[in-house]
């Protein structure tokens, strides 16, 4: 098989960033052999700066990923901009791995943005730029010619949008369920064991499922955005984050869980968007599921998806790491399908 070199510039080095460096250097060999591509990691950069360089960068440049590791390198150059090594590198995929802001988008929506625009396909684990301009940036795409690859911030390594837009082709999707959240899933799961909510976030946060500020999560807004992303992708929607009605795992009336356990159900975290006569309905809510329903069995820090279709019947799937190597994962499928 003929190889092909992929130049690839990484921006954002927080724990995914870090979790996909690795995996690019543990899988290099295995994905030239089955795939035919080179990986060459040109840049990795920062809000202060970054590193570039003329040929790939590999762990033993830098063996250690902290700041201070990171500005001792020979290669570090402080202040280094996106826009320069977009314009000196010869276009390959952008990797955008910043902090996600549902809000603005920023600053990885400026990134995607210049990115494109440069001739460069983007792969993202960003929710933020997507829920801002999910449309913009599918156009913008389309007018260069280049991919907008997502799969990473729609649900992390559980492959649901690739079901959806790829397995299920030619169906009429009429609604997606998931459970699409790790952190509200787990703290739902240890209150039914007994937990308070206070107690289940605290262990999160321990065991590194939760953020230290959980607010996105808890009160259901990634959820939200996953949903979104999900919806306009797969079903060829135009929501808008203020067009879903959300809510969360915080303040669940006392009661709730031990009724659902007297009757067997379980409490989920739950984003659904389905077909109303000529409308959608768009809702992250929590519900009180029995054994009948296809994600009864997801628990802890698992996620799951179910698609309703038209001519396939109920599609559903489970599972997937919830932690940055699976995030890192799903990023490195998405440019390997990029080539294929």
């Amino acid at each position: 098989m003929s190889e092909r070199t992929v130049n690839i510039i990484l921006m954002g080095l927080g724990n995914v960033g870090k979790a996909f460096f690795q995996l690019l250097e543990e899988k290099a060999e295995p994905v030239k052999v089955q795939f035919g591509l080179d990986f060459s990691l040109r840049a990795m950069l920062r809000s202060a700066g970054g590193l570039s360089s003329t040929s790939p960068i590999r762990q033993k440049d830098i063996p250690e990923m902290s700041a201070a590791e990171l500005t001792r390198s020979p290669l570090w150059k402080p202040g280094l901009a996106l826009e320069t090594v977009l314009n000196e590198i010869e276009p390959g995929v952008m990797i955008e791995c910043t902090s996600s802001n549902p809000n603005t988008g920023e600053p990885g929506l400026k990134h995607i943005r210049i990115a494109l625009e440069k001739g460069w396909h983007v792969v993202t684990a960003n929710k933020g730029p997507l829920a801002v301009d999910f449309k913009g940036l599918k156009e913008k795409a389309g007018r260069a010619c280049r991919a907008l690859k997502f799969s990473g911030a729609a649900a992390a390594a559980l492959p649901a949008l690739d079901v959806g837009l790829y397995s299920l082709a030619g169906t009429e999707i009429l609604a997606i369920e998931g459970i699409l959240n790790g952190t509200s899933n787990y703290i739902l799961t240890k209150m039914a064991q007994g937990r308070g909510y206070s107690e289940a976030l605290r262990e999160a946060q321990d065991k590194g499922i939760a953020e230290r500020d959980p607010s996105l999560d808890v009160e259901g807004w990634d959820t939200a955005v996953k949903l979104l992303l999900l919806a306009n992708a797969v079903m060829g929607l135009d929501l808008c984050l203020k067009d879903i009605r959300v809510e969360g795992v915080k303040d669940i009336p006392s009661g709730i869980l031990d009724a659902a356990k007297k009757e067997g159900k379980v409490l989920k975290l739950l984003g659904k968007v389905s077909r109303v006569r000529d409308d959608f309905r768009a809702e992250v809510f929590l519900s009180a599921i029995d054994r009948s329903h296809p994600l009864f069995g997801v628990d802890g820090i698992n996620k799951g998806i179910t698609y309703f279709t038209d001519s396939m019947g109920v599609v559903t799937v489970t599972g997937g790491k919830s932690d940055p190597r699976g995030a890192a994962a799903a990023l490195l499928k998405d440019i390997i399908n990029i080539y294929r």
